[in-house]
């Protein structure tokens, strides 16, 4: 059956025709949008529809933000997306909306080996529940419930709970946001902003001033490529701390969501950062804040942990659920 999906992030909205059977999705058209151009899903759905010419059956879009019905608001864009409208302005019979971590968690069953990076082996004969988290622009994170005999993805706003450190420099880091932020969730320290942020708190720490680079960056709009540029490189050791202290408290609030998902069946740290920081999180920073659970360490290390690889999970479990729910 062909249908349409999407990937709907707060930088970039992906779309995608595909021939699904299975698991197995055949890509017949894709195409990527920057979002924020644009005034809504809406209008760009309607574009590539009429530009590919091409019938679907149905369509589902995994969005960024709280999906509580058939009409929702974007958490980092000013968007509200409708799936009636969606539907009536694409022709498209059936439009499904999915959260963005869903939609992964309905992507990562089907992934092989070569899509990912095994962060920790886990049990070999690992199964359960699973968990995702996902930086990017965003913090997401979600759930795969084990049935007992199928997994069923669900969503959670996790990224948005309050951030909790677990030692002096995390509390010294926790006032810094505070002031910047007054509320600070995790996803004021684990996304793109949130790194910028880090940066500035680290070169804080140090006593120093913002390098002209990172000056000239910010003031383009994002910094990021340039501080992870500057860490891969080794020029400037402040980007170095940045991104170890990056993955620890990544690991860190992949560990909570893996305690409170008991996901025995493996977590999947997905989104745009990780693969451009694989270095550091594979570093043993990552695993470190991950363990680190006192009397849980055991439960957590018999976890798979695996870095997801294919940018385009959220995408193709997006057209995995159309494909599966629809119809059946």
């Amino acid at each position: 059956m062909r249908v349409l999906a999407g990937d709907i992030g707060g930088t970039k909205t992906r779309l995608g025709i595909f021939e699904v059977d299975g698991v197995e999705c055949t890509t017949v058209e894709e195409r990527s949008y920057p979002s924020r151009d644009y005034s809504g899903l809406t209008e760009i759905v309607v574009d590539f529809v009429e530009s590919s010419g091409k019938d679907c059956q149905a369509a589902c879009f995994g969005i960024a933000g709280p999906v509580t019905g058939r009409q929702m608001s974007t958490t980092n864009l000013p968007w509200i997306v409708d799936a009636d409208e969606l539907e009536a302005r694409s022709g498209i019979p059936t439009v499904a909306l999915l959260n963005d971590l869903e939609a992964t968690g309905w992507g990562v069953a089907a992934l092989e080996l070569s899509q990912v990076v095994v962060l920790n082996p886990g049990r070999p004969d690992a199964a359960g529940n699973g968990a995702v988290i996902a930086a990017g622009t965003g913090l997401g994170e979600g759930g795969i419930y084990w049935t007992g005999s199928e997994a069923r993805p669900f969503a959670c706003e996790g990224g948005h709970s309050s951030f909790s450190p677990t030692d002096e420099l995390g509390d010294r880091l926790l006032q810094f946001l505070r002031h910047l932020h007054g509320h600070v969730s995790w996803e004021r320290v684990l996304s793109g902003p949130g790194l910028t942020d880090l940066f500035r708190f680290v070169v804080s720490e140090a006593g120093e001033s913002e390098p002209d680079w990172f000056l000239e960056a910010d003031h383009s709009g994002d910094p990021v490529p340039a501080v992870s540029g500057m860490a891969h490189e080794g020029r400037c050791d402040i980007s170095v701390r940045t991104l170890e202290l990056f993955a620890r408290l990544y690991g860190e609030e992949a560990g909570n969501l893996a305690l409170k998902i008991m996901a025995t069946g493996g977590v999947w740290v997905g989104g745009g950062i990780a693969p451009k920081i694989r270095r550091f999180l594979e570093d043993g920073a990552f695993m470190d804040g991950f363990l680190a659970k006192g009397r849980m360490r055991p439960l957590l290390e018999s976890m798979p942990v695996r870095i997801v690889l294919d940018d385009r999970a959220a995408l193709l479990g997006a057209a995995r659920f159309a494909a599966a729910t629809t119809f059946n």
